[in-house]
C-alpha cells in the first residue's frame, strides 16, 4: 500500500472520488439546484428595489405633493419585499434542509463503506506500522469530517453564494459594463491571493495530520501502557514525550495562525479597494449623467453580492484544503485494493481436517525469514503438538493454516486442495481458535460467549459457560451473564474464549497456550473440558504445559523456523534432542522432581 503522507489528491480528484456517494442523492441534489436558482435571482431584489426606491424618490420629491402620489410606491415597494422575504424562508429551508440530507446521507455512506472496505483486509494490513489503531482512526475520522463538511460547504455555502455573486455580475454589466468589468478584475485577484495562502500552508497541514496522528496513538499507547509505565517510574519520560510532541504541534499551529493573518489582511484590502473603487465610479459616472442617483445603491449592493462568497473564501480553502489533506489518508485507506484478503472459491460442506504444509517458506512484512522449508503432515481426528523455543515459528504455522497470511513459497493443503482455493468465511467456519489473550469485546458476557454462535440461546451460551468452568463465577455477579466482560479477571476472559470454542463447536481446533493466564485448578478444570472436545477433531496445540503436550498423538519440534525433529513424545525422548532438552529445561523449571517426591511422601 503507498504511504498516504506521499499520496496528493486535487480537489476534481475529491470530487471524482466523491462521485459515487453522492450520485445516490441526486433527487435531491437536483432541488437543491432549483433552489439555488431561485434564491439567486432573490437576492437582487433588494439592489433593484433599492435603486428603483432611490429614483423614484427623487423624483417625486420635486412634486407639489409628494407623499399622496408616492402611497403606491411604498405601498408596491413593502409588497414586493415582503413577498421575497416569504418566499426566502422557503428557499433558506429547502437548501439548508436538502444540504445537511445530503451531508448526512454522504457521510454515513463514507464511514460505512471504510468499515465494510477494511474487514477486507488481510491481517498484515493492521500489522503494518503505518496503520495503527490511533493512526487510521484519525485518518478516518478526519477524512469523513472534512469530505463532509465539503459536500456541506457545496450545497449549503459555495454554490448559493456563487450563484448570487454570477447573477449580481450579470445584473452590473446589464447597467454599466465599466462597474461590471472592476467587480470581474477584483475577484480572481482575490482568488490569486487565497490560492497562494492555501499553497504556503498545504506542507503545513500534512505536518499538522502527522503530528495529530502521532498525538492521538500516543496517547492510546500511553493508556495501554500504564501498568508498565508505573512499575518502571517512568511517568516524567513518557510525559515528557508527550509535551515535546504537543510543542511541536503547537508550533505548526501558531505558524498556520500567522500566515492565516498575513493573507486576510492581504485580502481585506482587495475587498475594500473594490469597494471604494465601485463607488469613485459610479459616483464618476451620476455626475458625468451616465446613471442615477440609484444605481450608486444598486451597484454597491451588487457588488457586496459579488463580495459576499469573496469574503467566505477563506473558510472555504480551509475546508477544501482540510478535505484535500485528510481525503488523502482516507481514501488511501478506501483504495487498499493490494490489501484485499486473496479468497477462493472452494466451500466444502463437510471438512475432514487433514492439513499438508510442502516446503512452505514465509516472513512477515519488514522482517527476517520466519518459516523455512516446513514440511508437516496433521492428520484428522488427531491431537499435533508444535513444540520450540519462543520465536520459533509455532504461532506463525496457526496464522497460516487459518489463512490469516499466505507462505511465499510451499503449498498448504486441507482434505487435498490447496488452501488458497478455500472460501475464508467456509474455510474459518470450520476452525476454532483458542490464543494466550484472547479479545473480549466491550459488552456484556453472555454477548462475548455468543460470538461464538451468533444465533446460539440462552440455554446453549450457558451450557457452553459450564463446559468452560465459568457459569458457577457468572451467577456470583451481580449482574450474571449481563456483566460486562471487560471488567472480568484475565483468567475468566479466557474462559470466555474457552466457551466461544464450545459453543462453535468446529471440526478443527487451534489452541495456542490456551491455559497460560489460568491458575492450576482452572487449568486442570479446563484441560478435562478440551480433552472432551478434542474427541475426533483435528486439533493443533501450542502449550509450555507439560500434560498438554505428553497428550498429542504427534509432536513437531521447531527451532529457528524450522522442523527439527519430529514424533510421539517417546520417540522424541529417545532421540535426546531438542525435544529432550525442552522437555528437561521444562521439568526444572516445575521443579518436577521435588513435587514428585512431596507427592510420594504424602502417599
Amino acid at each position: 500500500m503507498k504511504n498516504p503522507f506521499n499520496r496528493t489528491l486535487s480537489l476534481l480528484g475529491i470530487f471524482r472520488q466523491l462521485k459515487p456517494f453522492v450520485r445516490p442523492n441526486r433527487r435531491m441534489i437536483v432541488w437543491t439546484l432549483l433552489l439555488t436558482l431561485i434564491g439567486a435571482l432573490m437576492a437582487q431584489v433588494n439592489p433593484i428595489v433599492l435603486k428603483y426606491t432611490v429614483d423614484e424618490v427623487s423624483e417625486l420629491i420635486q412634486l407639489p405633493n409628494p407623499m399622496e402620489t408616492g402611497i403606491h410606491v411604498l405601498a408596491l415597494i413593502s409588497v414586493v419585499l415582503l413577498a421575497k422575504e416569504i418566499i426566502n424562508i422557503f428557499i433558506n429551508f429547502g437548501q439548508k434542509y436538502y444540504g445537511e440530507k445530503i451531508r448526512i446521507n454522504v457521510s454515513s455512506e463514507l464511514a460505512q463503506t471504510v468499515i465494510d472496505k477494511i474487514l477486507t483486509y488481510q491481517v498484515s494490513f493492521y500489522t503494518d506500522s503505518n496503520h495503527e489503531s490511533g493512526k487510521l482512526q484519525t485518518r478516518i475520522d478526519r477524512g469523513i469530517e472534512s469530505l463532509t463538511r465539503l459536500v456541506q460547504n457545496f450545497f449549503i455555502d459555495i454554490l448559493p453564494l456563487f450563484s448570487s455573486a454570477i447573477l449580481a455580475l450579470v445584473v452590473m454589466y446589464i447597467q454599466n459594463v465599466y462597474v461590471g468589468l472592476v467587480s470581474t478584475i477584483v475577484v480572481p485577484i482575490y482568488f490569486y491571493v487565497s490560492s497562494l495562502q492555501a499553497k504556503k500552508l498545504s506542507g503545513v497541514r500534512r505536518t499538522l495530520r502527522n503530528q495529530r496522528e502521532q498525538k492521538t496513538s500516543g496517547l492510546l499507547n500511553l493508556v495501554n501502557s500504564i501498568l508498565v509505565i508505573k512499575s518502571f517510574v517512568r511517568e516524567k519520560f513518557e510525559g515528557k514525550k508527550q509535551y515535546d510532541l504537543q510543542m511541536q504541534l503547537m508550533e505548526s499551529q501558531l505558524h498556520t495562525r500567522k500566515v492565516n493573518f498575513l493573507y486576510d489582511g492581504l485580502k481585506t484590502f482587495i475587498e475594500q479597494f473594490g469597494v471604494v473603487a465601485i463607488i469613485l465610479l459610479t459616483v464618476f459616472l451620476v455626475l458625468d449623467q451616465q446613471m442615477t442617483i440609484g444605481a450608486i445603491m444598486l451597484h454597491i449592493m451588487l457588488f457586496n453580492n459579488v463580495s459576499a462568497p469573496i469574503r467566505q473564501l477563506h473558510r472555504i480553502y480551509d475546508d477544501m484544503n482540510d478535505a484535500m489533506i485528510y481525503a488523502e489518508g482516507y481514501f488511501d485507506i478506501l483504495d487498499a485494493d493490494s490489501e484485499i484478503e486473496p479468497n477462493g472459491v472452494n466451500s466444502p460442506s463437510t471438512t475432514e481436517g487433514t492439513f499438508e504444509l510442502q516446503n512452505v517458506d514465509f516472513s512477515y512484512p519488514n522482517s527476517v525469514q520466519t518459516l523455512q522449508q516446513i514440511n508437516m503432515r496433521i492428520e484428522r481426528g488427531k491431537t499435533t503438538a508444535l513444540v520450540g523455543l519462543s520465536g520459533a515459528g509455532k504461532s506463525t504455522i496457526i496464522n497460516l493454516l487459518c489463512k490469516f497470511y499466505l507462505p511465499q513459497r510451499g503449498n498448504i493443503l486441507l482434505d487435498g486442495i490447496n488452501l488458497n482455493d478455500y472460501d475464508n468465511s467456509a474455510l474459518r467456519e470450520k476452525i476454532g481458535l483458542v490464543l494466550q489473550r484472547n479479545h473480549i469485546f466491550k459488552g456484556s458476557i453472555e454477548d462475548n460467549i455468543r460470538y461464538g454462535k451468533i444465533e446460539a440461546s440462552f440455554e446453549e451460551v450457558q451450557e457452553a459457560a459450564h463446559k468452560a468452568y465459568l457459569h458457577d463465577q457468572i451467577m456470583e455477579l451481580a449482574e450474571g451473564y449481563s456483566h460486562d466482560a471487560t471488567l472480568l479477571s484475565g483468567g475468566q476472559q479466557q474462559r470466555i474464549a474457552i466457551a466461544r470454542l464450545f459453543l462453535k463447536n468446529p471440526p478443527i481446533i487451534f489452541l495456542d497456550e490456551p491455559t497460560a493466564s489460568l491458575d492450576a485448578i482452572a487449568t486442570e478444570q479446563i484441560k478435562n473440558s478440551l480433552d472432551a472436545i478434542q474427541k475426533n477433531r483435528t486439533v493443533v496445540i501450542i502449550s509450555h504445559s507439560l500434560s498438554q503436550i505428553l497428550d498429542a498423538d504427534y509432536i513437531y519440534v521447531l527451532k529457528k523456523g524450522q522442523v527439527v525433529e519430529s514424533g510421539t513424545h517417546d520417540s522424541l525422548m529417545e532421540i535426546k534432542g531438542t525435544y529432550r532438552e525442552i522437555f528437561d529445561a521444562s521439568a526444572r523449571s516445575l521443579n518436577l522432581d521435588k513435587l514428585v517426591q512431596t507427592y510420594k511422601d504424602d502417599k
